[in-house]
């Protein structure tokens, strides 16, 4: 019997939004890509990405102000999606600095440098074609004579211009064996390394299979032997572990320490720079959106001052929810939680409170992204409580709302189950009145 595996599916809070939804003016419209109001905090995004991708960002950076659920986390998953997914973008909270592994400084270094790519390119003589020869030449295996390991292989590959055999050595060999390499699959080797990739099975040599077919794509042109342009990225926190592993012979057993050398970045800065000098790699700086940032204390604060200024500096966005506030470590209050100096490199982006038709249109959004049918009576329920308590809430009670609806065996959500979800859940506002109400019997500190 063969069972029909369904995808995997995670509807998360932000995976409606495909962009920021602006027009070829940077001007927003009321509903697109996802996004619902907000026009000028999207606007304002809109020129920080125009200005990333012209590469006149780096090192600066943003804030992101404004009440719980006005969408400032939706607008940095945004610029995200815009920048496309060669620029690196990290997403992390603030409380993810403070770790009993490394020092909260370290953490948010590498976090930093994750957030910075390095796109290298790189020209490698390949061997490209069609498998049409490949002849094993096998041996006993020294720790187990029963079974035969190859000693060498030839390999024989054709275009349609050329046909040519090579030898290859046993590591190949056994690659060729693990890859399950066969006459007719069109391959392609790295003659330095001997790593192969199986692009897919010739047209001649293609095989009909109800199940788990092969791709068939067409017989490379030309000669055997070529010289072809590779491009990949990595992050600097990438060349960061690379080179501190080789640093050091105890990071062959175990993990070693987690956090890496000041000498061992100051060697691949050195190693990056040289690499784009030479023509072979160009950088990219990135996004580093650290959310809660009220929870940065004054030495995070400090260290990101610095850091900042770094010409190996991502762009930084910040979001707080935050009014006036203590600064973590001190007893001085400032502006979101964030001193004085800080907030003063930084380009700031406030959002404000959705209006009742934004508040529907998102419910209407999410039920969508959701799969789910609602009637105009629900939703305009819903919308009630979205206004009186919060957005957040109003969309947390789609889920058991549908649910209610199934119990009824019917596929759309009714006025009555957005009423019962709501009698058996409480908002912040409902549980706070609980707590007044059994303040004396509760647990203190």
């Amino acid at each position: 019997m063969i069972r029909e595996l369904g995808r995997f599916e995670r509807i998360g809070a932000h995976s409606h939004i495909r962009g920021l939804g602006l027009d070829e003016n940077l001007r927003a419209k009321d509903v697109a890509d996802g996004l619902v109001g907000q026009k000028k905090a999207r606007e304002a995004a809109g020129v920080i990405v125009r200005l990333i991708k012209e590469g006149k960002m780096a090192g600066r950076g943003i804030l992101l102000a404004g009440p719980p659920g006005t969408g400032k986390t939706a607008i940095a998953v945004a610029i995200s999606k815009e920048l496309g997914k060669d620029v690196p973008f990290v997403q992390v909270s603030a409380s993810e600095f403070y770790s009993a592994e490394m020092k909260k400084t370290e953490a948010l270094i590498q976090a930093m440098r994750k957030a910075i790519g390095v796109r290298i390119r790189e020209q490698r003589v390949v061997l490209e074609g069609e498998v049409v020869g490949l002849d094993y030449n096998m041996i006993p295996n020294p720790y187990n004579p029963t079974q035969k390991i190859p000693e060498s292989a030839t390999l024989t590959l054709a275009t349609k211009d050329e046909k040519r055999s090579f030898s290859v050595g046993s590591r190949v060999a056994m690659y060729f064996l693990s890859q399950n390499v066969e006459i007719g699959d069109v391959i392609i080797v790295d003659k330095e390394t001997g790593r192969v990739s199986k692009l897919g099975k010739s047209e001649k040599a293609r095989k009909k299979f109800d199940i788990g077919e092969d791709e068939v794509v067409p017989v490379p042109s030309g000669k055997v032997e070529k010289e072809r342009e590779f491009t990949y990225v990595l992050t600097l926190h990438d060349f960061d572990e690379a080179n501190a592993r080789r640093g050091s012979i105890f990071s062959l057993f175990g993990g070693g320490s987690r956090e890496i050398d000041n000498e061992v970045r100051q060697a691949v800065d050195e190693q990056v720079k040289r690499l784009i000098e030479e023509g072979r790699a160009e950088l990219l700086p990135g996004v580093l959106f650290i959310d809660e940032t009220h929870l940065m204390d004054i030495e995070l604060f400090a260290f990101m001052n610095r850091a900042t200024e770094s010409e190996m500096a991502p762009i930084i966005i910040l979001a707080s929810n935050r009014g006036f506030a203590k600064i973590r470590g001190t007893d001085i209050v400032a502006p979101h939680g964030i001193p004085l100096d800080l907030l003063d490199r930084l380009l700031i982006i406030t959002t404000e409170q959705y209006s009742r038709d934004e508040i529907k249109t998102i419910l209407e959004i999410r039920a969508v992204e959701m799969g789910v049918t609602i009637s105009d009576e629900a939703i305009e329920k819903l919308t009630d409580i979205g206004e009186k308590m919060s957005l957040r809430y109003a969309v947390q009670l789609l889920a058991p709302a549908n649910e209610f609806a199934k119990l009824r065996n019917s596929g759309k959500i009714e006025l009555q189950d957005v009423e019962r979800a709501a009698s058996i859940f409480s908002d912040v506002s409902q549980s706070s009145e609980y707590l007044k109400r059994w303040e004396e019997k509760m647990l203190g500190m």
